[in-house]
């Protein structure tokens, strides 16, 4: 049997100060092309933050002219993953979800 979850998912856009809520379409977990409207992007690129703590981030976002950094993705990755401080940075749109909403 499947665990399922109530965390509320968030997009983080590095246009705005506030993470913004979000669902998944289908009411449990977000499938590849509504990811990739949501980042306008082509690929994805899954950064843990916890075991079950994720970021869906545009993994060609540094490639964008103008490439935006997240800051508000940045500074969560940084205080869950200490060693990627001052090492690389998010750039562009980001999903804030748990693991089981990426299906």
């Amino acid at each position: 049997m499947s665990k399922t979850t109530t965390y509320q998912p968030h997009l983080l856009d590095p246009h705005h100060a506030e993470p913004q809520p979000i669902q998944p379409r289908n009411g449990r977990s977000f499938k590849l092309p509504e990811l990739y409207e949501l980042l306008a992007c082509q690929r994805v690129e899954v950064v843990w933050l916890t075991p079950e703590l994720i970021l869906i981030t545009d993994e060609e976002g540094k490639f964008r002219h103008p490439a935006y950094l997240n800051l508000v993705a940045t500074y969560l990755w940084y205080q869950h993953v200490p060693e990627a401080r001052g090492v690389d940075s998010i750039v562009g749109r980001a999903i804030l979800c748990h693991d089981q909403q990426f299906r």
